[in-house]
């Protein structure tokens, strides 16, 4: 899954799904998919991605606390 870094505009490409989906983790491991050449892995905080469109991340993946 690729999402976009708020910061540059460069996409992310999302390796752990399970990180992204558990609203206890604040971040996620990810590569920036930008140049020719395959980026190292790196960590990305849910706060600073949005998907590709723009739109911002569900908030059950980011608040423990969504149903309060």
């Amino acid at each position: 899954m690729f999402l976009r870094d708020k910061a540059s505009g460069d996409l992310v490409e999302v390796l752990d799904l399970s990180d992204l989906f558990d609203p206890c983790q604040d971040s996620l491991t990810g590569r920036f998919h930008a140049g020719e050449e395959m980026q190292d892995k790196q960590s990305f905080s849910k706060a600073g991605l949005v998907f590709p469109s723009g739109e911002g991340l569900p908030k059950c993946w980011s608040d423990p606390h969504y149903r309060d």
